[in-house]
């Protein structure tokens, strides 16, 4: 045996032969069989030290034939196959030396690095790990490979804890280099950035797969000409197109869009398409660049190619994960993406992120309220998981709601309390302070999530909730200024522009000066040409302004309503429904938009107007519950007072309005709605009181000025009424503005003037 021991010490030494003395004591039972056995044995160690790879493995393939329940001769078989890189041949081999040896290291061990080469390996290295771990929980290499296949598959809770076992000794640079990618495919980038720097200062460097998740992490770190750098060279490394390559590639795509460089973007891609098996990488690319552009064209290219790798008969769970979440980003796609969401839930129902990501988007489509997800959530923050990386994972799914309502503010409160490095629980967060009308917590949140790397990059963003802040505190000059400095700035972003545009037009819209804002309108709609939901809101604005009658209006909104589900509620619906006067047709359709938007005014206006023709007490009755429940509801206030109007009740108006005034004194639209119920008493000088300092405020408000022209003739001095009009329509022309409401209310004045002498108006003679 000397000589044996000799051929094979090291590899013993490597521990490559774990088990082999059970073996050999084992053959010992039948010398004979043994002898010549282990002479056999022998040969083929010695071929395949000599490097004779081939003539190794037909050996060892001799001898299992004749034994197969030889540990030796199995072990050396899957070496040698793993050796001549026959990958799957390897696996097979040591997944039957596991049978023989279940604690065999080097088996298990080779299982799991194994498994990071095929995605359907993956669930055969993790449990072969998992019992090595069982074995031995101090085992470092085996712990952060197991960590490397649970991040592959998407399950960044179990593999970032994993990792954080590892990273607290002394790790490996294969494991920090491991934990870098991760945490970039997690989206933790500052913690990827972080390890990879560790690892560069190892003076190691990083190169391919690994490459992909560093500019990733540079990327959506704000770095993405240092991402397009660190991906050229990369790709300068090969000149074949190989699985690692075609990651290069779309990575590179990615890195070029997001520097604005769209045409080498596409042109990178160029050698993906039409492959098979690079589609999944290519989808990837082309939603990026789509992102980055605002072209609709890569979107639609990125969506068919997702659908096409659900087909895949190889498709794990986190390759279904990420297409569900690319393809909830599309409204019109989110059906969709909640079912395959449902199918990954069952699959793995421990999954917490899952789990909240099947409520946020059964929301989303209008399938459950707002209050069954709040119901929803509660399992999940009662108690809080102490796990950071299933906290990370709630975060990011809860935080995909684009519109939360105020009942969530403690959820996304709370995780932000936990120390959850998710910066854009900030943004959320001032969106439904702005919505709760906490103005001052609104903005307080806002330059929180602007200290941050992420919130440097989305100044557009932050504006335009800045604009709606100053909107509300009546600052409206200031409002329009942050619209038109984002317009001003060119942003790529289609939908920035947009967004922009219906501010600044709702702003108009606000201040009387609805021509101008159909104007705006119009611009929104070019950039929009698809978009039929931008014709609602362009319905919504030309009726009020009396540009369209009311039937002209309806028929806008009826065609919607029939050729779409109650559920698919943009806010231009809440506009045109909330503008057009109650119906008891519409009745379910309030009622659907309230349960996506509760705070809207004008919509829960019109639902109560349905309600108070069938019980008026009924309908104050409700708002007045709202009020009690939550006496600081602005919102509320507004709608009792309206509804209060509707019904006469001018003195509860008033008081409704005074309400809002003790707690927001700058609050125009409660200042001009109450000089209207002023108005309505005949109590004129208080009247144009309040208007006179509703333009003290805001100079340019038109809605205010006019009301002082109406007060003008309400008192009698009709003829000084008309010369005010006729001198506020010339300034606007001026300013090559048009406004129909001044044309509208000089002849409503010419009216009554005339009729008062007998005489029929010009306009109403043919």
């Amino acid at each position: 045996m000397n000589m044996w021991r000799k051929e094979i010490s090291g590899l013993l030494a490597l521990g490559l032969l774990t088990g082999a003395a059970m073996g050999l004591v084992s053959l010992a039972a039948t010398p004979a069989l043994s002898q010549a056995v282990t002479s056999s044995v022998r040969q083929a160690y010695t071929l395949l030290n000599q490097g004779q790879v081939p003539q190794a493995i037909a050996a060892f393939e001799r001898i299992v034939r004749a034994s197969p329940q030889s540990l030796e001769a199995q072990l050396g078989l899957a070496i040698s196959y793993r050796r001549a890189g026959r990958d799957a041949d390897a696996l097979a081999a040591y997944e039957r030396v596991v049978q023989l040896d279940s604690n065999n290291r080097l088996a298990l061990l080779t299982i799991g690095v194994l498994g990071g080469f095929r995605p359907e390996w993956q669930e055969r290295g993790i449990a072969a790990l998992t019992r090595l771990l069982n074995i031995n929980s101090n085992d470092a290499e085996a712990r952060a490979q197991r960590a490397l296949l649970l991040g592959y598959q998407g399950r960044f809770g179990e593999s970032l804890a994993d990792y954080a076992i590892v990273l607290q000794g002394n790790p490996a640079p294969e494991a920090l280099l491991g934990a870098a990618e991760i945490s970039a495919y997690s989206g933790d980038f500052a913690r990827s950035l972080e390890l990879f720097n560790r690892y560069r200062a190892l003076g190691k460097p990083i190169t391919g797969g690994q490459a992909t998740a560093y500019a990733l992490a540079l990327r959506q770190s704000g770095n993405p000409a240092q991402a397009v750098q660190v991906l050229e060279t990369e790709l300068r490394r090969s000149r074949t197109l190989n699985s690692t390559t075609i990651q290069v590639r779309a990575a590179l795509a990615s890195a070029y869009a997001a520097n604005q460089q769209i045409n080498q973007a596409a042109a990178v891609l160029a050698p993906l398409r039409g492959r098979q098996d690079s589609r999944l990488a290519l989808a990837r690319a082309l939603n990026d660049i789509a992102r980055y552009s605002d072209n609709q064209i890569y979107a639609q290219e990125a969506v068919a190619l997702y659908k096409e790798a659900l087909q895949s008969p190889n498709l794990t769970v986190s390759i279904g994960r990420e297409i569900a979440d690319v393809l909830s980003g599309y409204p019109s796609e989110r059906a969709f993406a909640l079912q395959i969401y449902r199918q990954l839930a069952q699959q793995q129902p421990n999954d917490v992120g899952l789990q909240v990501q099947v409520a946020v988007l059964e929301r989303q489509t209008g399938l459950i309220s707002s209050q069954i997800l709040q119901q929803r959530l509660q399992p999940y923050f009662q108690p809080l998981p102490s796990d950071p990386a299933q906290l990370r994972t709630l975060a990011q799914a809860l935080q995909r709601l684009d519109a939360p309502g105020t009942e969530l503010l403690p959820y996304f409160q709370t995780l932000l309390n936990a120390g959850v490095n998710e910066p854009f629980l900030n943004f959320r967060i001032a969106q439904i302070y702005i919505k709760a009308n906490n103005l001052a917590a609104a903005r307080s949140a806002l330059a929180a999530y602007s200290a941050t790397s992420a919130g440097s990059q989305d100044a557009s963003a932050i504006l335009l909730l800045l604009a709606e802040v100053d909107r509300k505190e009546g600052n409206l000059e200031a409002s329009a200024q942050r619209y038109q400095s984002i317009l001003a700035s060119n942003p790529s972003d289609r939908g920035t522009v947009s967004a922009a545009l219906q501010g600044l037009a709702g702003l108009r819209q606000s201040q009387g000066r609805l021509a101008e804002a159909l104007t705006i309108y119009d611009q929104i709609i070019a950039l929009n040409p698809q978009d039929y939901a931008k014709q609602l809101g362009r319905a919504s604005l030309a009726y009020q302004a009396g540009l369209i009658s009311q039937a002209e209006a309806e028929a806008v909104l009826n065609s919607w309503v029939a050729s779409r589900p109650l559920s698919d509620t943009p806010p231009e619906l809440l506009s045109l429904a909330g503008a057009l006067p109650a119906s008891p047709q519409r009745e379910p359709l309030y009622n659907a938009l309230l349960q996506v938007d509760p705070a809207n005014i004008p919509v829960r206006v019109r639902q109560l107007q349905v309600l108070s023709v069938r019980s008026p007490r009924l309908a104050q009755a409700q708002i007045a519950q709202i009020i009690a429940q939550d006496p600081n509801n602005l919102g509320a206030y507004f709608v009792q007072a309206q509804l209060a109007q509707e019904q006469g009740n001018l003195n509860l108006a008033s008081r409704s309005y005074e309400q809002i005034l003790a707690r927001f004194p700058s609050n125009t639209d409660a200042l001009s709605a109450l000089g209207g119920v002023r108005f309505q008493q005949r109590r004129f000088d208080l009247a144009a009181q309040i208007y006179e300092e509703v333009l003290a405020t805001e100079p340019a408000n038109r809605s205010a000025r006019m009301a002082l022209i109406g007060l003008t003739a309400a008192q009698g001095d009709k003829l000084e009424a008309l010369s005010e009009l006729e001198l506020m329509q010339m300034q606007l022309a001026v300013a090559g503005i048009i406004d129909p409401t001044i044309v509208q209310q000089s002849h409503q004045i010419q009216e009554s003037f005339l009729q008062q002498r007998g005489f029929q108006p010009y306009w109403e003679r043919y």
